[in-house]
């Protein structure tokens, strides 16, 4: 081992903290799992209202630094690095992915058949509106606002990318850019097993079900965390140029093509009419929505199992995909950033879950009755694919595109992982991506075992208690990294 190797605490420290607690996982499974259930109740209970409160802020602070006198300053003094296509598919594939597959149909149907909140709006209005809320605005705000600080301050203030030595303020207090690192590094991991979990279980469900086996084969699932951790690890050891670029290039092509054959054989018109209508009255009623407020209250059972949940999981997202996206945003302005990151995923995500939920209300108002088909998360959008031609095809094309995203995920978090492990330098050492792409696998293993421990759970009620856990640090560190920048941007501008 070099010297530089072993000076370095805050790789020893982290790996250290999730290797043990992968090994406690694995010997204590359902003790670990009780004790998360508990906490979990306790943090929704305490701190479910701020959750909301921080998702709004998040908006409102990133639209006022895009439209002020801040959004003129340029991130360095270069051409942007990567065309704008590219730029939106890279972005895109970290911060989204597997989910816009894992709830396409599923998401849109729950909230269709169980409305959240009640309006003058038809249900299926309120259901995709509902869906544009928990997966619009406030995700985005959220990685934006990571990406905002640590893009100004690499090539603003020629500063590294490490979230600790982002803000003076940070430095005056001994050890507390160590250990916001170290918070980075663990809620980054902790979000992107989560995913991981999620979306090896959609792939294990889709293959069962072509196959038509039965689902929950644990060993499969294992074996996909594997393949998935793999392939994220040739990709982040190739580069973002190479590996990372085009892999993200692939999804985007991918994914218009599936969005485009369901599009082509739905109700056009209906499809725009929903999407426009949804749209408009997701801006609307976005302040009474974000805090909860009369009609647009869905009531705390809801929030708990949806809205906590969601904001709990970008949050855990939101320091990895913040710093990744500030990384390929080199050359563009803070406006240009900000809103590129706010409007046009957020609008690519809409209209994806217009088609794919608009389509799905048809099919349930054809059939003579409804069992179901569309209310398993894992198995929803294959068994929707087989109400058109194709089918196989279809839910192969689905099956690989999962696998893709997944890797663009994982792929881009080793890379940043890497970054903080190698003294923040923008092109890490390739030893440290192999280093985390093998703890990320231990620890992704852990969690899948600890999703199936008990015959009525799975990974995804794991994990939404875990993550709810583990992200509340982060929801107050995100609270106080707005208020420090901006007084910077006020003193420095």
């Amino acid at each position: 081992m070099s010297r530089s190797f072993l000076k370095n605490p805050l790789l020893y420290i982290a790996a250290g903290i999730l290797f043990f607690t992968a090994l406690y996982i694995f010997s204590f499974t359902e003790f670990f799992y009780e004790l998360i259930e508990a906490g979990a109740i306790w943090v929704r209970e305490i701190f479910g209202g701020f959750y909301l409160w921080l998702g709004l802020l998040c908006v409102v602070f990133l639209i006022y630094i895009a439209f002020s006198k801040f959004g003129n300053i340029k991130l360095g003094s270069s051409k942007p690095e990567f065309n704008r296509l590219s730029w939106i598919a890279m972005l895109y594939s970290a911060g989204m992915g597997s989910g816009i597959l894992l709830r396409a149909v599923q998401e849109p149907v729950f909230m269709f058949l169980n409305s959240p909140i009640s309006t003058d709006s038809s249900a299926e209005v309120i259901a995709l509106e509902y869906t544009y809320y928990q997966w619009g605005f406030t995700a985005w705000a959220f990685y934006g606002i990571f990406a905002l600080l640590i893009a100004y301050s690499l090539f603003v203030k020629k500063s590294n990318i490490l979230l600790g030595s982002s803000l003076p303020q940070f430095k005056k207090i001994k050890y507390l850019p160590e250990s916001i690192n170290l918070l980075t590094i663990l809620t980054t991991v902790f979000g992107l097993v989560a995913a991981i979990g999620l979306g090896t279980t959609q792939i294990e469900g889709g293959i069962s079900h072509l196959s038509s086996s039965p689902s929950g084969t644990l060993w499969l699932i294992i074996l996909l965390v594997f393949i998935v951790c793999l392939a994220a690890f040739i990709s982040a050891f190739t580069g973002i140029k190479k590996g990372i670029k085009r892999i993200s290039n692939w999804n985007i092509y991918i994914t218009t093509i599936l969005m485009l054959f369901v599009f082509l054989q739905a109700d056009i018109l209906t499809v725009f009419n929903r999407f426009f209508e949804s749209l408009s009255k997701y801006i609307i009623d976005f302040i009474p929505l974000s805090l909860a407020l009369g009609n647009y209250n869905p009531g705390k059972e809801f929030l708990t199992e949806w809205t906590y949940y969601y904001w709990a999981f970008w949050l855990a997202w939101a320091p990895f995909t913040g710093i990744f996206i500030a990384r390929i945003s080199k050359g563009r302005s803070i406006r240009e950033m900000i809103l590129g990151v706010l409007l046009i995923p957020s609008l690519g995500s809409f209209f994806w879950f217009s088609v794919f939920g608009s389509t799905s209300f048809d099919l349930i108002a054809s059939m003579d009755t409804y069992r179901g088909e569309f209310d398993n998360v894992f198995t929803s959008l294959f068994r929707f694919f087989e109400a058109f031609p194709l089918s196989n095809f279809t839910n192969m094309l689905s099956i690989l595109l999962l696998i893709s995203f997944l890797v663009t995920s994982v792929d881009s978090a080793i890379y940043v992982l890497s970054m903080f492990s190698d003294k923040g330098r923008e092109h890490p050492r390739k030893k440290f991506r192999l280093i985390w792409a093998i703890l990320i696998l231990i620890f992704s293993q852990a969690i899948i075992i600890l999703g199936n421990i008990k015959p009525n759970s799975n990974v995804l009620t794991a994990m939404q208690k875990f993550l709810i856990i583990s992200s509340l640090p982060f929801a107050f560190f995100t609270a106080g990294i707005m208020i420090l920048f901006l007084r910077e941007l006020f003193r420095k501008h």
